[in-house]
């Protein structure tokens, strides 16, 4: 199997994967994430944004079905989808990050539509526990319904674009919306 540049240099350079490089860039040009921010990192699994975030002197907490181990980074194992979540968070953080995927099923209507309800929830998730002025980054899967979501961010947030880093596959739908300055 032939990996591309990104997992390569993500390997050689120490990291869980190659998105680690998507987090980077956004942040470099829109200092999204600041020294000593808490960061709540949702689908946080392998790792790669944990490790970024402590790089960048921040405080990251990761949430995953999957154990991600991460040494300086606090971690839960649970589903972000499940209403317990309200139960098991219990701060305030100054940005909320969301790489959260569906399994893909190869029916690309079902599947952006699943990534649409999974941003949604991360959505909700950081209405709840986002600092004011704090800020958001969510991945979605380029649609109709993606539309939708970028409204209601804009009602929410100061400021809202739609960012795709060169990280990301050429021929991904994947985009982020990057949120700055929560309204509460």
């Amino acid at each position: 199997m032939i990996k591309d540049k990104f997992t390569v240099k993500a390997k050689s350079e120490g990291y869980e994967a190659r998105s680690v490089y998507k987090l980077i860039e956004i942040n470099k040009k829109y200092a999204l994430i600041k020294k000593r921010d808490f960061v709540l990192d949702l689908g946080c699994w392998p790792g790669s944004w944990l490790q970024a975030c402590l790089e960048m002197g921040a405080r990251p907490y990761g949430v995953d079905l999957k154990d991600t181990k991460i040494p300086g980074a606090g971690t839960l194992i649970a589903d972000v989808e499940d209403d317990k979540i309200f139960s098991l968070i219990n701060k305030k953080f100054d940005v909320v990050l969301s790489d959260l995927a569906p399994n893909t099923t190869g029916h690309v209507e079902q599947d952006q539509y699943r990534s649409y309800e999974l941003s949604c929830r991360a959505f909700e998730i950081a209405k709840r526990f986002l600092k004011v002025n704090g800020n958001f980054l969510v991945k979605i899967f380029q649609s109709g319904d993606s539309e939708e979501l970028l409204k209601e961010l804009r009602k929410k947030f100061e400021f809202v674009k739609t960012v795709k880093p060169d990280a990301s596959k050429k021929r991904s739908r994947e985009i982020y919306y990057l949120c700055i300055g929560y309204k509460g």
